[in-house]
C-alpha cells in the first residue's frame, strides 16, 4: 500500500541562453500548465534569481515518492515536447531531490509545525 502522505520535492536551477530567458519562461509555463493535471502534483513555484538575469529557480511538489516520479512522470508526451524544445533556450539545469521535513506559513506538505 502507498503511503499517501509521502511527497518529494525537486528544486530545480535553470541557466537559460543569454537574452532566451522570455522564451525558455514560456516554454516552462507550457509544461507547468501541463504538469499541473496530474493527480500527482501539488505544486509548482517559479522564482526569478535576483542575482542573476538568466536564471530560474523551479520548486515544485509531488505526491508519493521519488521513484514513483521517475518511473511515471518522464513518460508523459508533453515533457518530450518540452525536452524537445529546449536546445537553443536553455544552457543548463540542475536538479536537487528534497523530501520535505517541516512547514510553516501553509499547507502544501503534511509536515506543518506549531510554533
Amino acid at each position: 500500500m502507498t503511503d499517501t502522505t509521502e511527497q518529494c520535492v525537486l528544486i530545480v536551477t535553470f541557466n537559460a541562453q543569454p537574452g532566451r530567458k522570455e522564451a525558455f519562461r514560456e516554454h516552462l509555463y507550457t509544461l507547468v500548465r501541463a504538469m499541473s493535471r496530474e493527480p500527482h502534483f501539488v505544486n509548482t513555484i517559479v522564482h526569478d534569481d535576483l542575482d542573476d538575469a538568466d536564471r530560474l529557480v523551479l520548486y515544485e511538489i509531488w505526491s508519493g515518492s521519488r521513484e514513483r516520479w521517475q518511473r511515471d512522470e518522464p513518460q508523459k508526451a508533453y515533457r518530450k515536447t518540452y525536452e524537445e524544445g529546449l536546445s537553443d533556450l536553455l544552457a543548463d539545469r540542475i536538479v536537487s531531490w528534497m523530501v520535505p521535513v517541516a512547514e510553516w506559513g501553509s499547507h502544501l506538505t503534511h509536515h506543518k509545525k506549531e510554533i
